[in-house]
């Protein structure tokens, strides 16, 4: 009768060899979740954030057009808030996506190999970005700069996410080709 076994010494070298790229790709999946959760948790207390960033500035950033853009829309959504709050709740539901979003990670954070897609996705979200800011910024009359520090959040989103993409193309390789199974005959 032919059975296989692991070759235990095979194994235990690519346990510590990809020891370092597992970590590797939580580390920086992690990272990317909190960055995706932070920003989307501002969205609930966005005139509370607009209010300080306006009081707060450094004195380079008085009297420029980044200091008039944030004074202008610290005072839309206050009088928003003050005059229509529910219209306050399309940003709950922004930050809510946020944090749903980031929970769909954790597939990847367990199983990376497997959840592979999810990875995919992310980058394919990553891209979209730039178009969607563009698109809906010329029409909603946002100025060229805060159109390109929103697109940064894309491309800056998208480097951890093609970090993590490539090592676990190489751990699935690896994997591939680090186990060999060998024939054990039985008496």
């Amino acid at each position: 009768m032919l059975t296989f076994t692991l070759n235990f010494k095979a194994l235990l070298q690519q346990t510590f060899f990809q020891m370092p790229t597992l970590f590797s790709i939580r580390c920086w999946l992690l990272a990317f979740m909190c960055c995706l959760l932070l920003s989307g948790l501002t969205a609930y207390p966005i005139e509370t954030l607009l209010s300080r960033a306006v009081s707060h500035q450094p004195a380079i950033l008085l009297n420029t057009k980044l200091s008039g853009w944030l004074q202008t829309t610290c005072d839309a959504v206050t009088a928003t808030n003050r005059n229509y709050p529910f219209l306050a709740y399309g940003t709950d539901w922004l930050a809510f996506a946020h944090v749903l979003f980031t929970m769909l990670f954790i597939g990847p954070l367990i199983d990376p190999v497997r959840n592979k897609w999810v990875i995919q996705f992310g980058l394919i979200a990553c891209a979209a970005i730039p178009v969607q800011v563009l698109f809906s910024g010329s029409v909603r009359h946002i100025p060229v700069y805060w159109q390109l520090i929103d697109c940064s959040f894309g491309l800056f989103g998208a480097i951890p996410l093609w970090i993590v993409y490539n090592k676990i193309r190489q751990r699935k390789r690896t994997a591939l080709t680090t186990v060999p199974l060998q024939p054990v005959q039985h008496a």
